[in-house]
């Protein structure tokens, strides 16, 4: 282990320390392989996305047994408020009303949790984007409930994962990714996230090492 690792994980298991683990959207439309038909992947993309599920389960499992807060991000595709430059970005039309295809539209079957949901009272986090924390309230609920710390999992890795874990680091939280705990559609994709993760995002792990380090976490 380097000592600039050593560092780290020391920091996150000192007298004190408070994580949180936030679960980014492990929703049927980007997890249920009958959603994805459309998508094209490969068979091992969807074995490995079956196998990111199956850890992110794991971790919320760990997570209630040491007592460390789950807070549940979700996207909530509401078509009276169209996300008009990602209309844009896939089709070039900026006006566009929200595509029947849109996922995650609220009330759908598509936007429920797939495999993992949250308990009673664990928190929720509707968001419209990609980052959890853009536009949403979920800064303010990790200060309240007095964390320091993040372990971000979920769907996809190269896009609202990044984007959650890059504004966590940029609003100041210490974030760790578990490489088995998040997916993409593509493999090449998902190394690739995971690279530009651990260059200026985040201490990449995995989910036995995070849980270990919760069970070292003082209560």
């Amino acid at each position: 282990m380097s000592d600039l690792r050593s560092r780290q994980l020391a920091h996150l298991t000192r007298p004190g320390s408070s994580p949180a683990l936030v679960v980014v959207d492990v929703q049927r439309d980007f997890a249920d392989p009958d959603c994805l038909r459309g998508y094209g992947l490969t068979q091992a993309a969807v074995s490995a996305l079956d196998q990111a599920v199956n850890r992110i389960g794991d971790l919320v499992d760990a997570a209630r047994a040491a007592e460390v807060p789950v807070f549940w991000v979700e996207l909530g595709s509401d078509p009276a408020r169209p996300w008009r430059s990602s209309s844009w970005l896939r089709s070039g039309d900026y006006d566009a009303p929200m595509s029947p295809a849109e996922p995650c539209v609220l009330g759908t079957p598509g936007a429920e949790w797939y495999r993992v949901r949250p308990a009673e009272g664990e928190p929720r986090v509707v968001k419209r984007g990609y980052s959890g924390f853009l536009g949403t309230d979920l800064d303010a609920r990790l200060h309240t409930a007095g964390r320091d710390w993040l372990t971000v999992v979920g769907l996809t890795s190269e896009c609202c994962v990044d984007a959650t874990a890059q504004d966590a680091v940029q609003l100041d939280w210490p974030v760790v990714v578990p490489r088995d705990a998040t997916a993409a559609y593509d493999l090449d994709v998902n190394a690739a996230a995971l690279v530009q993760l651990g260059l200026n995002v985040a201490l990449l792990s995995d989910v036995d090492e995070v849980a270990g380090l919760w069970k070292k976490v003082p209560r």
